[in-house]
């Protein structure tokens, strides 16, 4: 989480991505790509009781295969949440949300979740994966950083709708 000055305004954004995920997605991502190369370095020889043999083809295919594979265990890094006085980001696994404040009803943490999730006013729930049960007191603090924004922000029109 951090926080920015623009211009003399202390400008509060709270940038949030899960911690543990993410160290265990790079050790299996090169864990993967080690034990297909392995694999590609051992494919010599024939195939066995057949008439084909393993080409040099075989094995690029087979280390192209550990970097596809890397690559898809890589893309469970990509959860984020950006918010600040305008409104929250949230980029999940696959798909991206931009919300103004004026759709959030609340910021939601249920007991067991394994994620945190904004409750949106049409009765939505959209789930914020940057922000894991699994990631403890660093989540806690992440989803209490929303709450403060989301509440300031509802401060906020409260004034406007009072100065009117």
């Amino acid at each position: 989480m951090s926080e920015r000055t623009i211009s003399g305004v202390s400008d509060s954004v709270v940038t949030v991505r899960p911690r543990r995920i993410r160290l265990v997605c790079w050790v299996s991502a090169g864990a993967l790509l080690l034990v297909f190369s392995l694999v590609a370095t051992s494919l010599s020889g024939g195939t066995g009781n057949g008439y084909g043999t393993f080409q040099r083809g075989d094995q690029l295919a087979m280390i192209g295969l550990g970097v596809f594979g890397a690559l898809g265990i890589l893309l469970f890094t990509r959860p984020r949440v950006v918010a600040d006085a305008r409104g929250v980001r949230v980029r999940n696994v696959i798909g991206s949300h931009e919300l103004p404040w004026e759709v959030v009803r609340g910021v939601r943490f249920d007991r067991g979740a394994p994620w945190a999730s904004l409750e949106l006013y049409d009765d939505d729930l959209l789930p914020m994966v940057a922000l894991q049960a699994a990631d403890k007191e660093r989540a806690v603090e992440g989803v209490r950083a929303l709450r403060r924004l989301h509440q300031a922000h509802l401060a906020a029109l409260a004034g406007d709708s009072a100065a009117r």
